[in-house]
């Protein structure tokens, strides 16, 4: 009775589905303390399962498998914030020089249109456009708050301990329920595979990308080349928007210390060639129409989980976005949106009914 209600009044229907999609946001908001490393918690735990497996096959004890695999897992990110750490405290003291770099070309740059056009400029921008204490405490607040993600990480890896820990018994669990293998169990299946292999190219490709660009920013004598690539490694995450924001620093770089405009479209050509390399040739060719997202997509997933759950929201929202649509392509009543979101359509029709035979 309340179906047939529903058929007939698709007005309410839908505005119940809008009062439950405003539920389902507000909560992912207000839960984000939870939800948040419990997100990175499980990225970890999809792309360290293989490693557990690896030595599960080699009868390595589960409770040491787990360990092992969790101890990889933080000397892996223990190496990243040392970095990260070490190459702040290098930056500080750099910043005035780097502020008074950046007020010199604002500087020549107003002056120079000035001349070719007659236009006075400075009567509308003003030389103080940049505050050199903003970007300071801008800086320390940055400090405070990668010091803020590293005290969060010990709850991230005790929630992934436990992931893999479940990992090990849910296949059987979940058989269980369904009485023996079925065509859930694979689609299961099917939908963990998929995401592995997502998170894995992902993840590769990113550490190729920042490791190139990395030994660029070295080669063309910028500061600081480790951590430009590790900048290029974390945001090549967000596609086409984190290439972007991973170039400028190095531009800014290129123009306060050589302060030559070749050399700053040397290190330009550098970021377009390796990003168009790896992120349009050959990441799609890895993993396939499938697994891409249209850029509007991109835009709106980007802005949406950075206002849900803040900037680690913004740098996890296209794998959170591709895993839901992941989901809703195994989801046969929801396939469809998985196809509005898809950077494509389609190349062979999709539920399309044969053709009727008629007999004359």
């Amino acid at each position: 009775m309340i179906y047939d209600r529903a058929d007939q009044n698709p007005g309410a229907n839908f505005l119940f589905v809008l009062a439950c999609l405003v539920v389902v946001v507000h909560g992912l908001r207000f839960a984000a303390p939870i939800l948040l490393p419990s997100a990175l918690a499980l990225f970890l735990t999809v792309l360290s399962l293989p490693v557990m497996l690896w030595l599960r096959e080699r009868r390595v004890p589960a409770w040491l498998a787990v360990a092992l695999t969790v101890l990889v897992n933080m000397a892996a990110v223990a190496i990243l914030a040392l970095v990260v750490s070490q190459s702040i405290s290098e930056l500080q003291p750099q910043l005035p020089r780097y502020l008074t770099g950046i007020q010199q070309l604002q500087e020549s740059w107003l002056v120079a249109v000035e001349s070719r056009t007659g236009v006075v400029l400075t009567q509308y921008i003003t030389m103080d456009l940049i505050d050199p204490a903003a970007v300071i405490d801008f800086a320390r607040g940055a400090v405070g708050r990668v010091a803020q993600f590293l005290s969060m990480t010990f709850i991230v890896f005790l929630i992934m301990a436990f992931m893999l820990g479940e990992a090990m018994v849910f296949p059987a669990k979940f058989r269980h329920i369904l009485g023996g293998v079925s065509q859930n169990e694979d689609r299961l299946n099917k939908f963990v595979t998929e995401i592995q292999t997502y998170l894995g190219i992902k993840t590769i490709i990113s550490l190729a990308t920042g490791a190139i660009l990395g030994l660029w920013a070295f080669f063309t004598d910028l500061d600081f080349p480790l951590l430009l690539g590790l900048l290029a490694f974390v945001l090549n995450y967000v596609p086409t928007v984190g290439s972007i924001l991973a170039a400028v620093p190095a531009l800014m770089l290129s123009l306060i210390l050589v302060g030559s405009v070749g050399h700053a479209v040397l290190v330009l050509v550098g970021y377009v060639t390796v990003n168009t390399i790896f992120g349009n040739i050959l990441e799609p060719s890895l993993m396939g129409r499938r697994l891409g997202l249209s850029t509007l997509v991109v835009i709106l997933s980007l802005l949406f989980w950075g206002w849900a759950w803040g900037p680690l929201g913004a740098l996890l929202s296209v794998p959170l976005t591709v895993i839901v649509k992941i989901w809703l392509e195994n989801t046969k009543d929801l396939r469809w949106v998985a196809i509005l979101i898809d950077k494509a359509p389609p190349a062979d029709p999709v539920d399309v009914p044969p053709a009727v035979e008629t007999v004359g």
